[in-house]
This record gives C-alpha cells, sequence and structure tokens, in this order.
C-alpha cells in the first residue's frame, strides 16, 4: 500500500480488485511537492494497458454482484466513508497541500467537500425516487425505477484532488455502479488516501479500483474498453472532444466538465470593497486553478478606476509561498509546464497591448529557487477580443475590462466560448435578476465571486464547457443511472395503449 514520512518517500501501489498491487510494468514515477521539488512525496505505479484492463475486469466482475446490493446497504458503506474522511481531514489536507500546493485553508475545503458529498449522496440511498402515475388503461399499474449501467471509468484533474472524485465516484457506487478511477499524475496520493477511506469502509473487492500513469496510454484504453459503459471526465476541452469522439462509436455514456473563463461583473451601485473581496478570491484562489477562476473582471466605467485604486494594492500584497505555512494566501503552479503556460499569456497580454498593473512575473529567488512561483498579476483596459480575455489561462492572471451599462457587460461576459460560471455586484435586485437570466451558464452567483458551489445542487456549464450532463446534487444520479418504466397490467387480457380506450 504505502505510507508517507518527512524524511523517506513511499511506494504506492494499485489497487486492484481488492488488492494493492504494482503495476506490470514494475515502473514507477515521482511525486514531488510544486512549492519543493526537493521533496519527493512519493512514489506511484505507472500503470500500462494490462493493468487497466484487470481492473476494469475485476470492476466488471464485480457490478454483477454490487448491482444487487439494496441501494441503503451500499449507502451504509459510504456513511462510513464520510465519517473516516471527517476523521482524518487534517492529515488528508496536508498531504494535499504537499502535493498539488494550494494553502491549507483551501485544502481542508477540498476534503470537506468531499465528505459533504459523501454525506449528501449516502442520504439517497433510502431516495433513489422514481415516478408513480396512474395508467390510461384499467387495472394496470405504471412506475419507474433507476437502474445502474455498469462498469464507470472516472478521470479527474488535479486541482480539486479529493472533491471532484468525489462528486464522480461516491453517486457512481451508491446508484449500484463499479468504478475504475484514474486520477491525475500530480496528485496520486489524494487519490490513494480517497480509496483506501473507500476499502476501510467496506468496499467489496473490485467496486472500487484505482490505477495510476500517465493519461494518454490508460485515459484511452480507459475510455475505449467495451465492458466501460460510462466515462466521467472533468479536464481541458481539447482532451474532453478527444474522449467524447474516443466513446461515440460504442455509445457510451460520457460526461464531461471542462473549460472555463469565467466573469464577475461589478456594476456602479456595487459595494467596491464586497467586490474587491470577491475578486481576490475568484481570481487568486487555487492560483487561478480553477475551472471556474475568475479571471474576468468587468467594471462598470463609472466606478472602474475606483475599483482599481482599491484591487490593485490588494493584489501587489497577497503572500505567495508554501500552501502549509499559514501566513501564505497563494501557492505555487502545480509544474513548470503550468507556469511556462502562465508566463506565456503575460507575454501575450503585454504584446497585445493590454496595461501590466500588477505581478506578471516568475518569483524565483530565496524561497521561491525549488518551486513555480508567480506573481499575482493583473492586466487593465483589457479589449475583449484579447486573448488573454478569452483564452482560460488556469493561473494568477485576472483581466479587467471596462463596460458602459449592464447590457454591456452582458455581451462581454456571454462573449467566449465558455459558459461554467459568471457573478454579478449590484445593489439592484432588477439588475440581478436580468444577469441572472442573460448569462448563458451553468453557475450563477449575485454579490459572490464565481467559486463556491455547494454538493446539493448541480453543478456544470454550457458550451465548450460541458456536454449537458451535471456534477453534484440529484443531478448527479442521472450521469450513473437509466430510466426504465415498467407497466404492470393485471386485467388479465389484452389491453392496448392508445387504442383501448377504458371505460368512464
Amino acid at each position: 500500500m504505502g505510507t508517507t514520512t518527512k524524511t523517506a518517500a513511499a511506494t504506492f501501489s494499485n489497487y486492484i480488485d481488492g488488492a494493492w498491487t504494482s503495476a506490470s510494468s514494475g515502473e514507477r514515477f515521482e511525486n514531488r511537492n510544486p512549492a519543493d521539488t526537493g521533496e519527493l512525496i512519493g512514489l506511484f505505479q505507472k500503470s500500462s494497458r494490462a493493468d487497466v484492463n484487470a481492473a476494469v475486469d475485476a470492476a466488471a466482475r464485480a457490478y454483477e454482484r454490487w448491482r444487487l446490493v439494496p441501494a441503503p446497504r451500499r449507502a451504509e458503506i459510504l456513511f462510513r466513508a464520510a465519517q473516516i474522511l471527517v476523521d482524518r481531514k487534517e492529515a488528508l489536507a496536508r498531504d494535499m497541500t504537499r502535493e498539488m500546493g494550494k494553502i491549507l485553508d483551501e485544502t481542508r475545503g477540498d476534503v470537506q467537500e468531499a465528505i459533504d458529498m459523501t454525506y449528501f449522496i449516502a442520504g439517497e440511498g433510502r431516495r433513489l425516487y422514481g415516478q408513480t402515475t396512474p395508467s390510461e388503461l384499467r387495472d394496470k399499474f405504471a412506475m419507474s425505477v433507476r437502474q445502474p449501467l455498469g462498469v464507470c471509468a472516472i478521470i479527474t484533474p488535479w486541482n480539486f484532488p479529493m472533491a471532484i472524485p468525489s462528486w464522480k465516484i461516491i453517486p457512481a457506487l451508491l446508484c449500484g455502479n463499479t468504478v475504475v478511477f484514474k486520477p491525475a499524475t500530480y496528485t496520486p496520493l489524494s487519490a490513494f488516501n480517497f480509496v483506501k477511506v473507500l476499502e476501510e469502509a467496506g468496499a467489496p473487492n473490485g467496486v472500487v479500483n484505482l490505477v495510476t500513469g500517465g493519461g494518454e496510454e490508460i485515459g484511452d484504453t480507459l475510455v475505449g474498453h467495451p465492458e466501460v459503459k460510462v466515462v466521467s471526465f472533468t479536464g481541458s476541452t481539447d482532451v474532453g472532444r478527444v474522449v467524447s469522439e474516443r466513446a461515440a462509436p460504442a455509445f457510451k455514456k460520457v460526461h464531461l466538465e471542462m473549460g472555463g473563463k469565467n466573469v464577475i461583473m461589478i456594476m456602479d451601485d456595487a459595494k467596491l470593497d464586497l467586490a474587491v473581496e470577491g475578486c481576490l478570491w475568484g481570481g487568486f484562489g487555487t492560483t487561478g486553478q480553477r475551472c471556474t477562476a475568475a479571471s474576468r473582471v468587468v467594471v462598470h466605467e463609472k466606478v472602474y478606476r475606483e475599483f482599481l485604486d482599491a484591487f490593485l494594492p490588494r493584489v501587489r500584497s497577497l503572500k505567495v509561498g508554501n500552501g502549509l505555512d499559514p501566513v501564505t494566501q497563494m501557492g505555487p503552479s502545480i509544474s513548470q509546464g503550468q507556469l511556462e503556460t502562465v508566463m506565456r499569456y503575460v507575454k501575450i497580454g503585454v504584446d497585445e497591448g493590454a496595461k501590466l498593473a500588477a505581478g506578471g512575473h516568475r518569483l524565483e529567488s530565496g524561497p521561491y529557487t525549488k518551486g513555480f512561483f508567480h506573481e499575482p498579476t493583473v492586466f487593465v483596459d483589457v479589449d475583449r477580443a484579447m486573448r488573454i480575455a478569452r483564452e482560460e489561462i488556469f493561473g494568477p492572471v485576472v483581466s479587467v475590462l471596462p463596460c458602459r451599462s449592464l447590457d454591456d457587460a452582458i455581451s462581454i461576459g456571454n462573449d467566449v466560448i465558455y459558459g461554467l460560471s459568471a457573478s454579478i455586484y449590484t445593489q439592484d435586485i432588477n439588475t440581478a435578476f436580468r444577469a441572472m437570466r442573460d448569462l448563458y451558464t451553468g453557475v450563477f452567483y449575485v454579490n459572490a465571486p464565481t467559486i463556491g458551489a455547494e454538493v446539493h445542487l448541480p453543478f456544470g456549464g454550457t458550451k465548450a464547457t460541458g456536454n449537458g450532463h451535471r456534477e453534484a446534487g440529484t443531478a448527479a444520479l442521472d450521469v450513473f443511472s437509466e430510466w426504465k418504466s415498467v407497466y404492470v397490467d393485471f386485467s388479465g387480457k389484452l389491453q392496448r395503449a392508445q387504442i383501448d380506450a377504458a371505460e368512464i
């Protein structure tokens, strides 16, 4: 299995058919702290096609037993898992900060979201409701029930390495499916910790399987495997498109949660101090590495300069550092590659003619020498046509754009390929409801930033952000189950619906 210590890095295993096992290749990969690359957190299995096939085969065998376990009994295992997460919250959060960098307050929130989701979905074990409805014929009963689908491939990103897996795995299990879980290579420790909790809670052998390693070979094998009936993927829009195309020939059920270029709109009647706080949290929380990050701020021209006068000093004063340090407000980028992406977009913004008003540079001296740190960065006087205002950067870069009116702000907000989250700051209820109606996004906030979704409501986006399915809330059950309509005729004779009318 594996454990972590400060003095030595452990080796961690895959989890297949109830056993912790090494990859068939015998190869491993390193997991290092992005705030201090000198810290080797652990060695993880570099899985191959053979390991994926073994995991899917185990899940397919386990499905035949698991689907027949009553949903309330499945839920009991999930309730136990939630309590284990509660008991280990601090240790799990510290492991998460070490491997992906965000500050400890945020990783505690990440674990808490997994706790909340697990408790919420476990409660649905006695509420997997269908419908009963009157039949149009005498002596006939009509109802609908949910049924599981089979083996689910779960492919998750690194920015919420326990919350997002919980959004997918927990409802999949409750509905009676089995799971093969492929986490991001940057955050395999949190995935290991989550699966270990499910094992200890009593998930039967083969019901949950974990394979770690590179995305291309493992992901391609998983998505294309004939026994996989559902693919749930969170990641980039480009990769999501490949997943969709790969799964389409077999008509697999595919859930995609992809990119975002989210907007905060600040009207001339907004409480600017509140808006500043929201833009700081929305733009630089998780180092901007959220699909819901507030990377665009559209400000009414009447309060544009006043907002910048308050916002920019706060951005410049943000404390960047190791997420385990309690004074740190923003951690590192996840990797060298992601840091280089941020730096490339900063150059693009400068070349496009946007005004660099804060940050703009890599931090690489003193305490930053061994990490992937970048200054919190703000461009002002940005035009909506600029790439920095249209493309997802996934880093601590915020573009501020002026607007003339609410209609102008809404037009700017909708003028990107994504449609995940949006927000407005205003004291006018009419303005708020117009924006709520007219922003074409899956999530909307009033007087709050674009981040902070709660587990009991659906989560997901429109346009290039997703393919119509939703995570969280009871909507998650629709991803991992299918409807079956059932008719019971107790008349003792042939009755033809829509032909034989019942006597009045």
